[in-house]
């Protein structure tokens, strides 16, 4: 017992030193954020030239990319975490930037480059880049031909700022998931992922693995305001910090953030170390003693290897770590 006890220490604190990947998904504050600087510089301009330079990007084939050219913006829309640019002619450029993609505005016939550029979309005022980062290449473009075909782009999720909270009710407790799950399920709800979800259930005060359908009212009502209020604050704070420029640090990970991306770090709440559940290249953060009254989350893999030995609350934690210093 003492040597499976040592040995689960010692994993615990290399696993604890880990750092998790960087990139992370744009969502909707980003997303909207993106789409108000792109219509202050191409609404009502001509999409003069699309230029592909990954075979990965283009996944769709009508219309062809030529047939979008020469052609006006008249709109931008958000549908869900996708950014979709509306041309005349009911013609449809649909992006998904997924983990590491990103937007970049740059002056006039600007070179993607050769590692991380994908795209690139020539105006008049200047030229709309797409990067991404890493050698997963996930981002997409679809281009959309009439309004039928560009609902099939949308998973239909519910904008939870524009619902009431009985239709968030309906939504939340159609399938019965985690509280987590739910959140990041674009077909419940929209725009929301891995970070804002964080957010959202720090500052409702609920635990991550808390079932929706073991929600009472109260607990539903506090959700639901602590969503709209989550996504309006961090919407305002990346317009004030973009200002007039286009966002070009757009990330999951902000300075300012209560629990995402803050693992052992105090949360601003309480001061008690924030603590994460590692899942696949999922990384869940929240507070024990705000969310889930002092108790441990297993970690799905590292339970299985310390089965008794996993620490239940925070001061095992720590007695584990302190053994594991001492090794």
């Amino acid at each position: 017992m003492e040597a499976t006890a040592q040995v689960g220490a010692c994993t615990l604190e290399l696993r604890t030193r880990g750092c998790h990947d960087r990139h992370a998904m744009p969502e909707l504050p980003e997303v909207v954020v993106y789409i108000e600087a792109l219509e202050r510089r191409i609404l009502g301009s001509v999409l003069e030239r699309v230029r592909l330079r990954s075979p990965f990007l283009l996944r769709s084939v009508d219309p062809p990319p030529s047939e979008l050219e020469g052609k006006q913006v008249r709109a931008l829309r958000r549908i869900g975490k996708r950014i979709a640019l509306e041309l005349e002619g009911e013609l449809f450029l649909v992006v998904h930037l997924m983990l590491a993609g990103r937007l970049h505005w740059r002056p006039a016939g600007a070179n993607p480059g050769r590692k991380q550029g994908l795209a690139a979309f020539d105006f008049s005022a200047g030229t709309l880049l797409l990067t991404e980062a890493g050698s997963k290449k996930r981002a997409s473009l679809h281009l959309v031909r009439g309004e039928r075909a560009l609902r099939e782009h949308d998973p239909g999720g519910l904008e939870v700022l524009e619902a009431e909270l009985d239709e968030f009710r309906a939504a939340l407790t159609r399938e019965n998931h985690t509280l987590k799950r739910a959140l990041t399920d674009a077909r419940l709800l929209s725009g929301i992922g891995n970070a804002y979800s964080d957010e959202i259930l720090h500052a409702a005060g609920l635990s991550p693995v808390m079932l929706t359908q073991k929600l009472d009212a109260p607990e539903i009502e506090q959700l639901f305001q602590a969503t709209r209020r989550v996504l309006r604050d961090w919407t305002e704070r990346l317009r004030a910090q973009a200002g007039d420029a286009f966002p070009e640090r757009v990330t999951a990970f902000r300075e300012g953030m209560a629990v995402h991306g803050r693992y052992r770090e105090p949360c601003p709440s309480c001061g008690a170390p924030v603590q994460r559940i590692v899942y696949s290249a999922r990384e869940t953060n929240y507070c024990a003693t705000c969310q889930t009254q002092g108790k441990l989350l297993a970690d799905r893999a590292l339970s299985r290897l310390l089965k008794r030995d996993w620490p239940r609350t925070l001061d095992e934690l720590e007695a584990v770590r302190a053994r594991a210093r001492r090794l």
